[in-house]
């Protein structure tokens, strides 16, 4: 008789936030072989993520939950070996602690529950304006508009957790096209683009679940930056819109580095060429 080998129970996802990045990483993390909890603010999607194989939950994040909000919240985290936190700030929020005070709940029931790692989706709106190469210590605290992202990365930074400052997001459903169509006197026509595919966020955030990357702050872009007149320009042209116009200026901008992913993960990018990138999106 021989001994049988006991089953592996597939580690839980709990992704947070199942939107157009969030719901297709979900999906592809169900197909990866997890079990995946995913949050949405709109009980029609709840239908849409239980057929794709997720654990719904309806969830509405605030700085002061509501009972059945906690609960939910909760709930959605029970179990979880892993917290994919993707709730970006909402434009226009009131105080700049809003951002923050926002995780903050999410942050303190993770902990409680015995969450082991949060991987948690931020921007690379952290990063000053500067004509220069930005990398991941480049960002500083500091009392700009920026503070709140780097509050909100310090509730989850540390060796279970790792960040990821996601470049502009294309893909489809988001044609950068579309953004300028159109303005005229759009300033800063030389600075560079930062641009990710949508493809390569999921295939990125899924990779560092899978390699147990813990205890980082990555940086993710692809590796060409057009300035904003020539990739704006055809962006809306390919769309059949009226390209913007360009205030005649050289005032440069940032650049994101993002060799850190990409030595520590070993993925190559499938939309590296952002311009070429357009034909899927």
């Amino acid at each position: 008789m021989t001994d049988s080998i006991p089953s592996v129970s597939p580690p839980t996802v709990a992704v947070l936030g199942c939107g157009w990045l969030g719901l297709p990483l979900a999906q592809a993390l169900v197909a990866l072989g997890y079990r995946v909890h995913g949050s949405t603010t709109t009980p029609g999607q709840l239908l849409t993520l239980r057929d794709a194989g997720i654990r719904p939950f309806l969830l509405r994040l605030a700085p002061n939950l509501t009972a059945t909000d906690a609960d939910t919240l909760r709930a959605q985290l029970q179990g979880a070996d892993v917290l994919v936190l993707n709730v970006p700030p909402t434009r226009g929020a009131g105080s700049p602690e809003a951002y923050p005070a926002l995780l903050r709940p999410v942050a303190e029931t993770a902990a409680q529950v015995g969450v082991r790692h949060v991987l948690l989706v931020s921007s690379t709106g952290v990063y000053a304006d500067e004509p220069r190469l930005m990398r991941e210590p480049d960002a500083q605290a500091a009392a700009t508009a920026a503070a709140p992202l780097l509050q909100a990365e310090a509730l989850f930074q540390g060796p279970a957790h790792t960040v990821v400052r996601l470049a502009g997001l294309m893909g489809p459903g988001r044609a950068p096209g579309r953004f300028l169509a159109g303005r005229a006197g759009v300033p800063h026509g030389e600075a560079p683009v930062n641009l990710i595919h949508l493809q390569d966020c999921i295939s990125l955030l899924s990779r560092i679940i899978e390699q147990d990357l813990w205890g980082y702050t990555f940086n993710a872009s692809a590796a060409t930056h057009p300035t904003r007149r020539t990739f704006y320009t055809v962006a809306a042209t390919r769309l059949g819109l009226q390209p913007p116009t360009f205030l005649e200026e050289s005032a440069g901008g940032k650049q994101i580095d993002s060799t850190l992913i990409r030595e520590l993960t070993g993925y190559q990018f499938r939309h590296e060429d952002v311009v070429a990138a357009l034909e899927y999106c």
